[in-house]
């Protein structure tokens, strides 16, 4: 496939074969947005979705909502947690 690809000057969007990772996170989301979101909600506009799509994201599915790959924390807490633990500390006068 990959020879097909490059052949027809076609760039894949995904990894290598068993790569299985690379795609995950994403698969995440619209999977939430699909079961948890969507069937719950109507909209009259493109931009009325568009911004409560985005108003999910950010507030709720970031921010909120726990994440089993993140010991049950939101990925907002879960970064927050990361970036304080791996500051590097000032050097000493």
């Amino acid at each position: 496939m990959g020879a097909r690809c490059t052949g027809n000057a076609v760039r894949q969007s995904l990894g290598a074969t068993g790569v299985w990772w690379d795609n995950a996170v994403a698969e995440s989301l619209f999977s939430s947005l699909k079961n948890e979101f969507y069937p719950h909600h109507s909209f009259t506009t493109r931009q009325d979705a568009r911004r409560a799509t985005m108003r999910y994201i950010e507030v709720f599915y970031n921010r909120w909502r726990p994440h089993t790959n993140n010991d049950g924390l939101p990925p907002a807490t879960a970064m927050a947690n990361f970036t304080t633990r791996n500051q590097q500390l000032p050097a000493a006068a």
